[in-house]
Protein backbone atom coordinates (compact mmCIF):
# COMPACT_ATOMS: atom_id res chain seq x y z
CA UNK A 1 0.00 0.00 0.00
CA UNK A 2 2.24 2.49 -0.99
CA UNK A 3 0.91 6.41 -2.15
CA UNK A 4 1.33 7.86 -5.18
CA UNK A 5 2.98 10.87 -5.83
CA UNK A 6 2.33 13.40 -2.99
CA UNK A 7 2.00 17.07 -3.43
CA UNK A 8 -0.51 19.33 -5.92
CA UNK A 9 -2.33 16.37 -8.24
CA UNK A 10 -5.66 16.97 -10.19
CA UNK A 11 -7.31 15.60 -7.85
CA UNK A 12 -6.24 17.94 -4.95
CA UNK A 13 -6.72 21.03 -6.85
CA UNK A 14 -10.20 19.75 -7.90
CA UNK A 15 -11.15 19.53 -4.83
CA UNK A 16 -9.56 23.03 -3.29
CA UNK A 17 -11.36 24.43 -6.54
CA UNK A 18 -14.74 22.65 -5.21
CA UNK A 19 -14.20 24.35 -1.56
CA UNK A 20 -13.61 27.71 -3.30
CA UNK A 21 -16.90 27.51 -4.93
CA UNK A 22 -18.83 26.69 -2.01
CA UNK A 23 -16.67 29.54 -0.16
CA UNK A 24 -14.95 29.14 2.93
CA UNK A 25 -17.26 31.41 5.14
CA UNK A 26 -19.60 29.00 4.01
CA UNK A 27 -18.28 25.71 5.18
CA UNK A 28 -18.93 25.74 9.00
CA UNK A 29 -16.00 25.36 11.59
CA UNK A 30 -15.63 21.66 12.75
CA UNK A 31 -15.93 20.16 9.03
CA UNK A 32 -13.46 23.09 7.49
CA UNK A 33 -11.28 21.76 10.35
CA UNK A 34 -11.80 18.04 9.53
CA UNK A 35 -11.15 19.28 5.66
CA UNK A 36 -8.19 20.99 6.56
CA UNK A 37 -6.41 17.94 8.76
CA UNK A 38 -6.67 15.35 6.07
CA UNK A 39 -5.45 17.63 3.24
CA UNK A 40 -2.48 18.50 5.53
CA UNK A 41 -2.04 14.76 6.13
CA UNK A 42 -2.38 14.26 2.70
CA UNK A 43 0.57 16.48 1.98
CA UNK A 44 2.61 15.69 5.36
CA UNK A 45 1.79 12.25 6.32
CA UNK A 46 2.90 11.51 9.69
CA UNK A 47 4.32 8.18 8.17
CA UNK A 48 4.26 6.16 5.59
CA UNK A 49 0.73 4.45 4.41
CA UNK A 50 2.22 1.22 5.37
CA UNK A 51 2.55 2.33 9.16
CA UNK A 52 -0.66 3.91 9.34
CA UNK A 53 -3.24 1.51 8.10
CA UNK A 54 -5.66 -0.03 10.16
CA UNK A 55 -5.67 -4.00 10.10
CA UNK A 56 -6.07 -6.96 12.64
CA UNK A 57 -2.57 -8.28 12.66
CA UNK A 58 -1.80 -4.80 13.58
CA UNK A 59 -3.71 -2.78 15.50
CA UNK A 60 -4.99 -6.23 17.78
CA UNK A 61 -1.96 -8.70 17.95
CA UNK A 62 1.01 -6.31 17.05
CA UNK A 63 -1.07 -3.66 19.88
CA UNK A 64 -0.46 -0.88 17.63
CA UNK A 65 -3.25 1.19 18.88
CA UNK A 66 -2.61 4.21 17.73
CA UNK A 67 -3.41 3.08 13.82
CA UNK A 68 -7.51 3.27 15.17
CA UNK A 69 -6.40 7.08 15.09
CA UNK A 70 -4.30 7.39 12.20
CA UNK A 71 -5.43 5.45 9.73
CA UNK A 72 -9.02 7.97 8.61
CA UNK A 73 -7.08 10.62 8.13
CA UNK A 74 -4.60 9.37 5.57
CA UNK A 75 -5.35 8.47 2.10
CA UNK A 76 -4.18 5.70 -0.24
CA UNK A 77 -4.12 8.64 -3.26
CA UNK A 78 -5.20 12.31 -4.44
CA UNK A 79 -8.73 10.68 -5.90
CA UNK A 80 -9.12 8.45 -3.01
CA UNK A 81 -8.84 12.40 -0.52
CA UNK A 82 -10.85 13.81 -3.66
CA UNK A 83 -14.04 11.82 -3.62
CA UNK A 84 -13.61 11.66 0.64
CA UNK A 85 -13.64 15.13 0.95
CA UNK A 86 -15.81 15.92 -1.36
CA UNK A 87 -18.39 13.70 0.49
CA UNK A 88 -17.50 15.00 4.02
CA UNK A 89 -17.88 18.78 2.83
CA UNK A 90 -21.68 18.36 1.83
CA UNK A 91 -22.75 15.67 4.84
CA UNK A 92 -20.60 18.26 7.19
CA UNK A 93 -22.35 21.16 5.47
CA UNK A 94 -25.73 19.82 6.41
CA UNK A 95 -25.21 17.56 9.39
CA UNK A 96 -22.94 20.45 11.63
CA UNK A 97 -25.86 23.34 11.00
CA UNK A 98 -28.21 20.66 12.20
CA UNK A 99 -26.45 19.76 14.90
CA UNK A 100 -23.98 22.05 16.04
CA UNK A 101 -20.25 21.94 15.98
CA UNK A 102 -19.81 20.59 19.53
CA UNK A 103 -22.05 17.87 19.00
CA UNK A 104 -20.56 17.26 15.57
CA UNK A 105 -16.82 17.10 16.55
CA UNK A 106 -17.79 14.45 19.11
CA UNK A 107 -19.54 12.61 16.34
CA UNK A 108 -16.37 12.88 14.16
CA UNK A 109 -14.09 11.89 16.91
CA UNK A 110 -16.36 9.12 18.18
CA UNK A 111 -17.03 7.56 14.48
CA UNK A 112 -13.29 7.72 13.49
CA UNK A 113 -12.66 5.26 16.20
CA UNK A 114 -15.70 3.11 16.38
CA UNK A 115 -15.41 2.96 12.27
CA UNK A 116 -12.00 1.32 12.86
CA UNK A 117 -13.29 -1.01 15.56
CA UNK A 118 -16.14 -2.35 13.39
CA UNK A 119 -13.72 -2.93 10.91
CA UNK A 120 -11.27 -4.87 12.69
CA UNK A 121 -14.51 -7.04 14.16
CA UNK A 122 -15.94 -7.93 10.62
CA UNK A 123 -12.19 -8.69 9.35
CA UNK A 124 -11.98 -11.27 12.28
CA UNK A 125 -15.15 -12.75 11.65
CA UNK A 126 -14.27 -13.10 8.07
CA UNK A 127 -11.25 -15.08 9.59
CA UNK A 128 -13.52 -17.27 11.44
CA UNK A 129 -16.44 -17.91 8.95
CA UNK A 130 -14.04 -18.31 6.12
CA UNK A 131 -11.21 -20.10 7.89
CA UNK A 132 -8.66 -17.79 6.08
CA UNK A 133 -6.40 -15.52 8.03
CA UNK A 134 -5.18 -13.46 5.46
CA UNK A 135 -8.04 -11.03 6.11
CA UNK A 136 -6.03 -10.17 9.33
CA UNK A 137 -3.44 -8.69 7.26
CA UNK A 138 -6.16 -6.50 5.35
CA UNK A 139 -5.27 -2.91 5.76
CA UNK A 140 -7.06 0.08 5.27
CA UNK A 141 -6.83 4.08 5.75
CA UNK A 142 -9.40 6.73 4.40
CA UNK A 143 -12.22 8.31 5.95
CA UNK A 144 -14.86 6.36 4.08
CA UNK A 145 -16.26 4.73 7.11
CA UNK A 146 -17.15 7.86 8.57
CA UNK A 147 -18.64 9.06 5.54
CA UNK A 148 -21.09 6.04 5.60
CA UNK A 149 -21.96 6.94 9.31
CA UNK A 150 -22.46 10.34 8.17
CA UNK A 151 -24.80 9.60 5.61
CA UNK A 152 -26.29 7.29 7.84
CA UNK A 153 -27.44 9.82 10.32
CA UNK A 154 -28.28 12.54 7.32
CA UNK A 155 -30.86 10.08 6.49
CA UNK A 156 -31.97 10.20 9.68
CA UNK A 157 -32.21 13.88 10.35
CA UNK A 158 -33.45 14.06 6.98
CA UNK A 159 -36.22 11.02 6.23
CA UNK A 160 -38.23 11.08 2.90
CA UNK A 161 -35.20 12.92 0.77
CA UNK A 162 -33.84 12.08 -2.55
CA UNK A 163 -30.22 11.62 -3.52
CA UNK A 164 -28.78 12.05 -6.74
CA UNK A 165 -26.30 9.41 -7.24
CA UNK A 166 -24.12 9.40 -10.78
CA UNK A 167 -26.98 11.69 -11.97
CA UNK A 168 -29.98 9.07 -10.39
CA UNK A 169 -32.52 10.04 -8.15
CA UNK A 170 -32.52 7.53 -5.21
CA UNK A 171 -34.00 7.85 -2.07
CA UNK A 172 -31.96 8.70 0.40
CA UNK A 173 -32.18 6.27 2.65
CA UNK A 174 -30.95 3.22 -0.24
CA UNK A 175 -28.65 6.25 -1.61
CA UNK A 176 -25.44 5.32 0.64
CA UNK A 177 -25.50 1.49 -0.47
CA UNK A 178 -25.90 2.67 -3.53
CA UNK A 179 -23.00 5.41 -3.02
CA UNK A 180 -20.48 2.14 -1.33
CA UNK A 181 -21.54 0.23 -4.91
CA UNK A 182 -20.88 2.61 -7.43
CA UNK A 183 -17.42 4.24 -5.18
CA UNK A 184 -16.64 0.32 -5.65
CA UNK A 185 -17.23 0.09 -9.42
CA UNK A 186 -15.20 3.08 -10.01
CA UNK A 187 -12.04 2.60 -7.47
CA UNK A 188 -12.00 -0.83 -6.49
CA UNK A 189 -9.42 -1.54 -3.75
Amino acid sequence: MERRQRGVSAGLLLLLYQISQVGLQNIPSVTLGVLVLNVFLFLNPLRPLTEVCLSVNEAVHRRNWQRLLLAPFHHADDWHLYYNMISMLWKGIMLERKLKSIWFAYIIAVFSVLIGVVYMVLELLLVVILDDPSYEMNCAVGFSGVLFALKVLNNHYNPGRVSSVLGLPISSKYACWVELVAIHLISPG
